[in-house]
């Protein structure tokens, strides 16, 4: 990325301690590595963010192919894309199945049933 050999760090590092001091320098150091650190951080969590919504776009793309084929006949890689998609369309989903499943199940007195009180102990007690 940057073309910076040995001596011109030696160069750089006695010219910022001549005008900075010995006293201001540690801090200084440590202030340029966290902006460095926090940098590469910022650009890894970019580069991810990048790479999910790719693969995203992807698994898209390959539901209209499947879409447009009938479902029917489908690459090997396809039915895996298919498969993958409709697997994270339920997780999404599945929360929200929860939630409405336990409100469902509480009486209308909103005391939990017996079923819902027992511990997993005493399920295997039984």
């Amino acid at each position: 990325m940057f073309d910076i050999g040995f001596w011109e760090l030696v160069l750089i590092s006695v010219v910022a301690l001549v005008v900075l001091g010995p006293e201001r320098l540690p801090h200084a150091i440590r202030s340029v590595s966290r902006f460095v650190s926090s940098a590469k951080s910022m650009a890894n969590s970019v580069k991810d963010e990048i790479s999910h919504e790719l693969k995203v776009q992807e698994l898209q793309e390959n539901l209209r192919k499947a879409e447009q084929m009938g479902m029917e006949d489908l690459s090997p890689e396809l039915k895996s894309s298919v498969d993958e998609l409709k697997k994270a369309a339920q997780e999404v989903q599945r929360p929200y199945a929860q939630k409405a499943t336990e409100t469902s199940e509480v009486g209308v007195d909103s005391t939990p049933r017996s079923s819902e009180t027992s511990t997993p102990a005493d399920k295997k007690a039984e």
